[in-house]
Parts: C-alpha cells; structure tokens; sequence
C-alpha cells in the first residue's frame, strides 16, 4: 500500500475550499490533460455522500474507467471517497478540511495498491506514486486559485468616484 499526503493552505473560508474539493465540473477542468471525463453516477455539481461517480480518462496512454463512491463526510471537515471498480487493487482518498486563523488547511490522504503483484509494487515505487502526486497537485492548485478568487472578489469594496 502507498500513501501520499498533502497539505494546501488556502486563503478561503472552510465552506468554500470545501465545495470546490467535491465540485465534478472543476475536478474535470483540474483533469484537462488526461482528458477525465464523469460519464456515470453524479456526472456534474456536487457529490454527496453514498453517490457514486464514474471517471474516463487516459493515463500512460490507454483509456481507463475508474468508479469512486463518497464512503463518509461530514461537512465542511471531511469527506472520504474509496474506489468501487477499477485498475487499482485498491484506492481510498481522505479529504480533510481545517479552519487556521481565517484559513483553510486542506489535507489529502491517498492510499492505493496497485495491481499485478510484484510488478504492481516495482511499477509504483518507479513511477505510479509520483504520477498519482503531481496529479493530486494539479487538482489543488486549482482549487487554491478558485478559492482564493472567489474570496477575493466577495472581499472587494466599491468606493464611489470622486471627479
């Protein structure tokens, strides 16, 4: 089993950092590269806990699905999804949430095994954790730079012009 663990300190309100973290459309726009689409389940806004989603997306170039269902939540602090069908043998994802000082500390807890044995636990420690990495961390900046401009634009004041 391998973990990855992340933390993203967010200039947002708790409640925000969290929607976006369980927004379908905006982790589709994270996963432009790979071409991620959701094609089942909750396909777009929201997801809820006990709601499944299927994701197509190409990675190492062959087109996988991947079906993740949300095993818990309790918003805004966490929410936990853990995969239901797929390539992996198995993969959970923690998603946690903390308010700092005005701000929001986002954790990312990602456990997975990969298949095939062996070769599974070669192939991961070679390339598939810190392909798994760098693919988290695209999705957290984006969630960082959504967060941060939405706070911004709610925190913005309009004086009147002064000719």
């Amino acid at each position: 089993m391998s973990r990855i663990y992340l933390e993203t300190n967010i200039n947002a309100d708790i409640q925000t950092v969290f929607d976006l973290a369980r927004n379908i459309d905006l982790h589709q726009k994270s996963t432009s590269k790979t071409n991620e689409k959701a094609i089942a389940g909750r396909t777009s806004g929201l997801i809820e806990e006990n709601e499944t989603v299927t994701w197509r997306a190409k990675h190492l170039g062959v087109y996988q699905t991947l079906t993740t269902k949300i095993i818990s939540m309790d918003k805004p602090h966490q929410f936990t999804d853990e995969m239901q069908k797929g390539t992996f043998k198995s993969l959970h994802h923690q998603h946690i949430f903390k308010r700092i000082k005005g701000k929001t500390l986002m954790i990312d807890i990602f456990d997975f095994e990969s298949p095939l044995g062996i070769i599974g636990k070669v192939f991961n420690k070679i390339f598939l954790k810190n392909y798994m990495k760098k693919f988290l961390i695209e999705r957290n900046k984006l969630i960082k730079a959504t967060a941060e401009s939405t706070t911004m634009s709610h925190n913005v004041t309009t004086y009147p012009r002064i000719e």
